[in-house]
């Protein structure tokens, strides 16, 4: 037997259970990791709440983790048993011990990249690649507004924008994580429990506005967003922190400077193997570069990832969240 996180309706995170269950034999094409250290993202509470559904009950939880390859289905041939890896993507159930998936979705690890920076950066880390090098492809000298700039995805965007020459513009909640933006390498920080943020992009950029905004926020900022682009620049809206946007009247695009909207997601970008391996090579290399450094900030044991999702959930934690099964 081997413990896994599952649930069985949704809601708060207490229903969340600690279980025995029976490992998964990897079928043709799957292989089974023994996880090492499993990722907490935002999209596990989406998954918990009911927001995006899970195919069926009870379900496990997570995407993301890095472990040592446990067991090889038929067929599998880039991986074998004993071979470092991580992954982002596949079926929910990386809450656990032993996780079962396709191997496609798995990548080997570098020799210089230990499980638990794995763990808490691969999914980040391809969120970031895939917004700043293919939503938009950011060449240097644009200005650009990154919200939650001090969370786990943007603490790695301030880090790679500030690498590519790109001036990014993060907003935070406070003083402090203005100072882990600023440390990261953003170039103006906002607190928008204090400023107005179309005011402060306005002075910051002397009424030019920015190239891109990436928003991971959703409802509360939708039209902040907006707001703060340039005629004919990009929306690029990648969360539903607040909830999802809805309701949109297309037209309001036009009427703030036909403006163009896109909804991207890492499923949309690492497609197929080669597009996933050709991301993380990019990921990776920022990372060996010294270049990128990922802030595990904070760990929680698996059996108590209502926990770690909660500190995610009301904004406390800055940087990364691992569980540690």
């Amino acid at each position: 037997m081997a413990k896994r996180i599952e649930f069985s309706k949704t809601g708060d995170s207490d229903v969340l259970e600690w279980v025995d269950v029976e490992p998964v034999a990897p079928s043709a094409g799957e292989v089974r990791i023994a996880n090492k250290a499993v990722g907490l993202n935002f999209i596990d509470i989406y998954v918990r709440t009911g927001l995006y559904p899970a195919p069926s009950m009870p379900s496990g939880l997570g995407t993301e983790g890095a472990g040592v390859v446990d067991s090889v289905g038929e067929g599998v041939t880039h991986l074998k048993v004993g071979d470092r890896v991580a992954y982002a993507q596949g079926p929910l159930g990386a809450y656990a011990e032993l996780h079962t998936l396709p191997a496609s979705k798995v990548v080997k690890l570098p020799d210089f990249i230990d499980f638990d920076t794995a763990a808490a950066s691969m999914l980040k880390g391809l969120t970031v690649q895939y917004l700043l090098r293919q939503t938009y492809e950011l060449k240097g000298g644009e200005t650009i507004l990154f919200h939650a700039a001090a969370g786990g995805v943007g603490s790695i965007a301030c880090q790679w924008a500030k690498a590519l020459g790109v001036k990014l513009i993060g907003t935070v909640s406070s003083q402090e994580k203005a100072d882990l933006a600023m440390a990261n390498g953003a170039w103006a920080t906002i607190n928008y429990t204090k400023e107005n943020v179309v005011e402060r992009v306005r002075e910051l950029t002397n009424g030019e506005m920015c190239d891109v905004v990436y928003d991971s926020v959703g409802k509360d900022t939708w039209e902040t967003s907006l707001d703060c682009l340039k005629p004919r620049a990009l929306m690029v809206s990648f969360g539903n922190a607040s909830g999802p946007v809805e309701g949109v009247n297309i037209g309001i695009l036009n009427q703030k400077g036909a403006l163009f909207v896109t909804r991207p997601s890492l499923n949309g970008y690492a497609d197929t193997r080669e597009r996933l391996e050709m991301m993380c090579q990019d990921f990776f290399a920022m990372i060996e570069s010294g270049k990128l450094k990922i802030d595990v900030a904070n760990r929680y044991p698996l059996k108590e990832a209502g926990n770690a999702q909660d500190a995610l959930q009301s904004r406390k934690t800055t940087g990364s969240t691992i569980l540690l099964p």
